[in-house]
């Protein structure tokens, strides 16, 4: 799909790293203002390409193997975490999954990782309405993001962040995928 974008062949592509270990195109296509970001989890990749705006994805496949409530405790934020509680028990791991996912899009698209603490910030719980709904220190900085769930088969949850207004086109590929 880079490739495509750049005319060029697969091969030829070369990545650097920032600071915090997220990919982005060499220098030699600095002039093509093209970023990406891809995420993978069994079975599924999902891949998303926005030109002069940052971009971060996630996808997740939906476990129920572990408590959720013991995870917001230590990753969400105090709302997040009263939220989770109030959803009946038998739809928490599907809302704490749409919660992960939107925000490891968010700390992915700001491009620093888990150097972003997420209880710095909060995003919505509701499975059909993906938001930024508060940033700290800097409460400006929610509304210069747009969050978008990503429609995806069942058993996953998907979402990806992008910089500014989501209302120009930017590409977004959701494959099922074998072996990875």
């Amino acid at each position: 799909m880079l490739a495509s974008y750049l005319g060029s062949s697969p091969e030829a592509l070369s990545f650097d790293y920032s600071k915090y270990g997220k990919p982005a195109l060499s220098d030699m296509y600095a002039a093509q203002k093209l970023n990406f970001n891809l995420s993978h989890t069994a079975g599924m990749m999902l891949l998303a390409v926005a030109r002069e705006r940052r971009i971060g994805v996630d996808v997740e496949k939906i476990r129920s193997d572990f408590n959720v409530l013991e995870i917001a405790e230590r990753f969400f934020s105090p709302q997040e975490q009263s939220r989770l509680r109030n959803i009946p028990e038998i739809s928490q791991y599907d809302v704490f999954f749409g919660c992960w996912t939107r925000k490891e899009a968010y700390i992915k698209a700001k491009g620093e990782g888990l150097s972003i603490p997420l209880r710095d910030f909060d995003v919505s719980l509701d499975p059909e309405s993906a938001t930024l709904l508060a940033t700290r220190p800097d409460e400006t900085e929610a509304r210069k993001w747009k969050m978008l769930n990503v429609p995806i088969t069942s058993h996953y949850a998907a979402a990806v962040v992008v910089e500014g207004d989501s209302s120009s086109v930017f590409d977004m590929t959701v494959q099922e995928v074998q072996d990875l």
